[in-house]
């Protein structure tokens, strides 16, 4: 892997870590205006270090156990950092399969943010496919049927994987809207949670919100030391963004979009590669910039006017 290889994906990794985790950072930034400094000092220092090097650097490892069982949990970990070149044949014959469930993932959780979920509409489509939100089940239902139906025929695993994916958007899905639940109660005026609950509140709904971003970096990379490495820059630029910036972030009203739309398209790239249909390296970082650029121009556009 060139030295240009490792800058594009890293730069790749760290804005859709950025991006996709904006929601998080405004969680973050509303509930730590109703805590104490040191507390708040507490969370944005050592916080940091639990949300790169235990979230960011277990998901990625727990992930590649769940697709490899065979290899246990030391052997897991010894492939996410090893570079013998066997052990990379081996993860490279199981990514059809983690990137499926992934592809899968991902895909539906930007159709039900397009069908479901209130939204600035940055696109013309978007107000018609909110218009008609019943369908998110249909629809979602219909794909995982014929991608099953086709990933049969290859292999079975390759087919479960699919199901898999479904099931863990439907259950870190519930997670989130308790999250969001959890979060009115954290804002209320007669809340009487201590400042170390919602500290350990927040590290949940960052555990939460990060399995989209660590899903997403495998259609990056399948190199876990660059995921930690390009997933951990993104997280430390929003933690900075938490403390000062999130209010400026907040005007950017369509990042969100942005957000969704490239989650969509590393969907379609990770199922692509999946069934054998290999993309080069340069194109998720590529299309995350573009889609991101332009999403972040119509803020601009929007503003002025």
């Amino acid at each position: 892997m060139t030295i240009s290889t490792v800058l594009i994906t890293i730069l790749g990794l760290c804005l859709f870590e950025i991006i996709s985790s904006i929601d998080n950072a405004v969680i973050n930034a509303e509930v730590l205006g109703t805590m104490g400094k040191k507390s708040r000092r507490w969370f944005l220092l050592y916080g940091f270090f639990f949300a790169v090097f235990v979230v960011r650097g277990l998901l990625p490892w727990a992930i590649i156990w769940a697709t490899m069982p065979s290899l246990g949990p030391i052997g897991s970990f010894t492939a996410a950092f090893s570079n013998d070149p066997s052990i990379h044949t081996a993860v490279e014959k199981s990514a059809p399969i983690l990137l499926l469930g992934g592809g899968i993932f991902l895909i539906f959780l930007f159709f039900h943010w397009l069908f479901l979920e209130t939204k600035n509409f940055g696109l013309r489509h978007e107000r018609f496919f909110q218009a008609n939100g019943v369908w998110f089940f249909a629809l979602v239902s219909i794909l995982l049927s014929v991608v099953v139906w086709k990933a049969i025929k290859i292999n079975p695993m390759l087919a479960f994987s699919a199901v898999i994916g479904s099931t863990a958007f439907f259950i870190t899905h519930g997670f989130k809207e308790n999250a969001e639940r959890g979060e009115q109660k954290l804002l209320a005026g007669d809340n009487k949670m201590s400042d170390i609950s919602k500290i350990l509140y927040l590290e949940i709904i960052d555990m939460t919100f990060s399995i989209d971003g660590v899903l997403g970096a495998f259609a990056f990379t399948l190199s876990v030391p660059l995921i930690i490495l390009g997933n951990g820059l993104g997280a430390f630029v929003l933690r900075k963004l938490t403390i000062g910036n999130i209010d400026r972030i907040k005007k950017y009203v369509y990042l969100k979009n942005g957000a969704m739309y490239s989650i969509f398209v590393l969907g379609i790239i990770m199922m692509l590669d999946a069934f054998g249909i290999e993309i080069p390296y340069y194109i998720s970082p590529l299309l995350t910039f573009i889609i991101i650029g332009f999403f972040v121009y119509k803020s601009i556009k929007h503003n002025k006017q």
